[in-house]
């Protein structure tokens, strides 16, 4: 079996990387990674279980492909013409593909993608075979353009609950309701850092982007400020930060520096340095408790029958804490809400009252819902 995954940002985003590492081990298939970021791939080691390439042509402005583009565009009002070069790699490959899988889970949550219709609408024309895989839409999204491009898939693989029943009401009757592919992400055990006690720290997980989605400017950093506070002051339990994206325009080390400077001389926090995500699952299944605002954070700790409140800002968040938890309203806080400072602390407060039940749901649940991606697999061979 061939696949090719598409689009993929790199990964310096361990979501993303989980996304293609467990796509790989779920489907021992033939796969093409087409990234904007090679370089990062290749860092983590993703190279060595699918092949990389860049999937972009670069373009001089001096060159006879960009003058021919500029052509068509102003005489013919072809406006797509460069962009048809530019991401020449990755439609070639659908010639020869079984199966275009369009990965990142989240792509379609911010704003329109463009690029991805435009790449989409052109392997279609190539008789190429697209399947959304493991994603999240807002469901008020779709519509109109979004709707028109989600329709052409042979496939959609819904990864929670409030996508599927979306998709479904827009008549995306071809629409599956499997997990997150990274929940079958293997995990590597580091060695421990000073500070961390396994099974008694609580992880704690920070990102610009819902710093950026605040409705009260400084109440999520100073939330973060309070329930470390908490910990310290109020339990044995120790602090670990754990980055999972480390982008230089989105980088988790950023606020998370900010808390570790704040607390570094408690001899109760620990800075988690950046690792592949194995190796962070490894981390976070270690802890006692985990708070995590990226997504694929919080499926490392689910995964791994961790305690785990969200901070979220999408349907993402509250699709899976819906379904492994029957509702969101105790497992999900949304950033947009956070009024006070303490909110966090009584969340976390929740969290330490019902930690054994959790734990008890976990071990009669998770292991057949991790079970249930065993279906991709199966399916794809069906298709094939």
């Amino acid at each position: 079996m061939k696949l090719v995954l598409y689009p993929h940002g790199g990964s310096g985003n361990h979501g993303c990387e989980a996304i293609v590492r467990s796509t790989c081990k779920i489907t021992q298939a033939d796969i093409t990674l087409f990234s904007a970021s090679p370089e990062e791939d290749k860092k983590v080691g993703l190279d060595a279980i699918c092949n990389v390439k860049l999937d972009h042509y670069p373009i001089s402005r001096f060159s006879l492909q960009y003058l021919k583009a500029v052509f068509q565009a102003k005489v013919y009002g072809d406006q797509t013409a460069y962009d048809r070069i530019y991401f020449s790699p990755v439609l070639t490959a659908a010639k020869t593909a079984d199966y275009m899988l369009s990965i990142g889970g989240d792509n379609y949550c911010y704003g329109v993608p463009t690029f991805i219709y435009l790449v989409n609408k052109e392997i279609r024309k190539k008789g190429g075979k697209t399947i959304l895989w493991g994603c999240s839409v807002e469901p008020e999204s779709i519509k109109g353009g979004m709707l028109e491009d989600l329709q052409g898939y042979t496939h959609i693989i819904a990864r929670e609950s409030i996508t599927y029943e979306a998709m479904v009401k827009n008549g995306l009757k071809q629409t599956m309701l499997i997990p997150d592919p990274a929940f079958q992400l293997n995990r590597i055990d580091l060695p421990l850092p000073k500070n961390f006690i396994e099974g008694n720290t609580v992880g704690i997980n920070v990102s610009p982007m819902i710093i950026g989605l605040e409705s009260n400017q400084g109440v999520t950093l100073q939330n973060y400020i309070e329930l470390i506070n908490y910990i310290i002051n109020q339990t044995d339990m120790q602090v670990a930060l754990i980055p999972h994206v480390v982008w230089s325009h989105n980088d988790d080390r950023i606020p998370l520096n900010i808390l570790y400077d704040r607390f570094k001389d408690t001899g109760r926090i620990c800075m988690i340095d950046d690792h592949t995500a194995e190796e962070l699952k490894g981390y976070i299944a270690r802890c006692r408790f985990m708070i995590a605002a990226r997504t694929h954070a919080s499926i490392a700790a689910y995964s791994t029958q961790v305690p785990t409140l969200v901070i979220g800002y999408s349907v993402k968040a509250r699709g899976i804490a819906r379904d492994l938890f029957g509702n969101e309203e105790h497992y999900v806080l949304p950033v947009q809400s956070l009024q006070k400072e303490d909110e966090l602390v009584q969340r976390f407060q929740w969290l330490q009252a019902h930690e054994k039940e959790i734990r008890q749901h976990y071990q009669a649940f998770m292991p057949q819902y991790i079970g249930k991606l065993n279906e991709l697999k199966t399916k794809l061979n069906e298709l094939l």
